[in-house]
């Protein structure tokens, strides 16, 4: 079978009738199963129908991909924010030929919250460590992200001065005059105190909804004042928070490899699929 063949097999209209419509992740692979480029799609089904016009190009980067691959393997997620995060994995992984970012080493940003020291901090990272911090991501959606950030920041303000250990002083920085500190360096708050904050950052970035209700009942009070700048406001902080604290269930913070199998039956059928760790994170 000649190479254009092969690809019109990979692209087939049976194959893409087997394709689901949800969000997830594409993986094309040539005649040896070495992975050539990996994508994401909140589409699968339409994403990979697109890539039609492309067969028999050679004038052009798809066209040319195209000509190598042999065949297209598919993994569902619940979300968008799931395919992006699994994409970056793979790509980190088997760094496809045709694939130009997310091959090096970085990676969608963490909250970190250095649960571990006496005065914990709020702070953001690209790598995971195994040092008893709680981590809060990947984040796909950064602006999102930072949008979340600055509202802890004014609602449970935490400490911003840098180092694992709080230097004391006797007068506070210009943040706590800001409101944007609560100042445990100069003794404006007890550790008690302080450490409640922190319980409520958790159970915000934990995906807790309480904060969530209280930005509603601002924007519909906000709203029902005539104060709709202020409501307008409030509706962006929410979707925000709500784009930033979305579960997800790609990447685990036990840093083991792990094979997933999943079995459904219906109506007397049966399917059973295998992720193995070759294709995971």
């Amino acid at each position: 079978m000649d190479r254009k063949n092969r690809t019109t097999s990979a692209l087939s209209p049976d194959f893409l009738r087997m394709v689901s419509h949800g969000a997830g992740v594409y993986i094309m692979k040539d005649k040896g199963e070495k992975v050539l480029y990996v994508g994401k799609a909140r589409n699968l089904r339409r994403r990979l129908s697109s890539y039609i016009r492309f067969l028999g190009d050679a004038t052009t980067k798809t066209g040319v991909l195209l000509s190598h691959v042999d065949n297209i393997a598919t993994i569902l997620t619940a979300t968008e924010k799931e395919a992006l995060i699994l994409e970056s994995s793979l790509i980190k992984r088997h760094k496809p030929k045709y694939n130009i970012i997310l091959r090096d080493d970085k990676n969608y940003p963490f909250i970190k919250i250095t649960v571990q020291d006496n005065w914990p901090r709020l702070l953001v990272t690209r790598r995971r460590l195994r040092d008893g911090a709680k981590y809060f991501g990947p984040f796909a959606a950064a602006g999102a992200m930072w949008e979340t950030i600055r509202l802890l920041n004014r609602l449970f303000p935490l400490r911003r001065c840098k180092g694992k250990n709080l230097k004391e002083r006797q007068r506070p920085c210009l943040n706590y005059q800001m409101k944007r500190c609560p100042a445990p360096c100069a003794n404006k708050i007890s550790r008690a105190d302080y450490l409640s904050v922190v319980k409520d950052v958790l159970l915000v970035l934990g995906g807790r909804k309480e904060l969530l209700g209280r930005l509603r009942q601002e924007m519909r009070a906000a709203a029902a004042s005539l104060e709709f700048e202020r409501a307008a406001g409030l509706r962006d902080k929410i979707a925000a928070l709500e784009k930033t604290v979305e579960r997800q269930i790609i990447s685990a913070d036990h840093h083991l490899d792990q094979d997933v199998f999943a079995v459904v039956r219906q109506s007397g059928s049966g399917c059973c699929c295998l992720i193995d760790s070759r294709w995971s994170a």
